[in-house]
């Protein structure tokens, strides 16, 4: 089955260091794409600060239950 993992920047976590804990458990033939994205959030003194995004598209071992 192909699913869709999502990581985001949050205050206390970045995407990118659970993107890689997370594809370390893949194998690359599981891995089909790595997409990668950002933003510029504003916080409270109106500075802004760039929040990042990761979608991993992999193949489970799982297969699809509805075939």
């Amino acid at each position: 089955m192909i699913q869709v993992k999502e990581f985001l920047d949050t205050d206390s976590s970045h995407a990118e260091i659970r993107a890689n804990q997370f594809l370390a458990g893949l194998t690359d033939e599981q891995v089909i794409n790595v997409c990668y994205g950002s933003t510029m959030k504003s916080v409270f003194n109106g500075a802004e600060v760039q929040r990042s995004a990761i979608l991993v598209v992999y193949k489970s071992g799982e297969t699809n239950p509805n075939k």
